[in-house]
């Protein structure tokens, strides 16, 4: 995974769209490196190394280091432009990170369990597929696990029914009670409560 999340990068000066054009007809990617108070820096990258890369869950979330003319710089994917129905990465946006500096970043989230809470007779309904995080680049996590398991027919898990890794805050509960977001339900099946109500009325008619 390390190996993945390092790419060789060379720095360019042939700008514009037909200097892109070029580059991708070479398998080549173009890409923009910015942030820290630093002038952006026009990059190219090997096509087939970052899409490689960019299968990993990881090239979203992790650390990663662009080497530039021998000399390692840590950054953060910001953007990636893909082609609409080829298997293309059109362009790269990196933010340079400092590691003394929080960085702001959406972290996956994977739930487990859900076998656990679907035997409670009840169907999951996933409400948010990430979560936005703040901490620092040492601490950014890959993936944020929920656990369904506690869950009941009827409940609901919100974010701040989530443990999350040390030095990680949530930004949507850093802003008050009230963007305390749902992240998952468990609710009744659709159509049960009729079936419930039919059932009780065929009881009746039967005594």
């Amino acid at each position: 995974m390390t190996d993945l999340l390092t790419l060789d990068a060379e720095v360019r000066t042939d700008l514009g769209k037909g200097a892109s054009r070029r580059l991708r007809h070479a398998n080549k990617v173009p890409a923009i490196l910015y942030g820290e108070g630093k002038d952006p820096i026009s990059l190219t990258l090997e096509h087939k190394n970052v899409f490689r890369a960019q299968q990993e869950e990881a090239f979203y979330t992790q650390v990663i280091t662009l080497n530039i003319a021998g000399k390692p710089v840590e950054c953060l994917i910001k953007d990636m432009q893909r082609h609409p129905f080829k298997q293309v990465v059109m362009h790269l946006d990196f933010l340079r990170i400092d590691a003394t500096h929080a960085v702001q970043t959406n972290a996956p989230i994977h739930f487990i369990n859900e076998e656990a809470a679907v035997k409670k007779g009840g169907v999951i309904s996933h409400l948010v597929n990430e979560i936005a995080v703040t901490c620092l680049p040492a601490d950014l996590p890959e993936f944020i696990e929920v656990d369904l398991s506690t869950l009941e027919v009827g409940d609901t898990l919100h974010l701040s029914d989530i443990v999350l890794p040390k030095g990680v805050t949530s930004d949507e509960l850093a802003k008050g009670e009230s963007h305390d977001q749902a992240v998952a339900s468990l609710n009744a099946p659709k159509g049960s409560s009729d079936e419930d109500e039919e059932a009780a009325s065929e009881e009746a008619a039967a005594e």
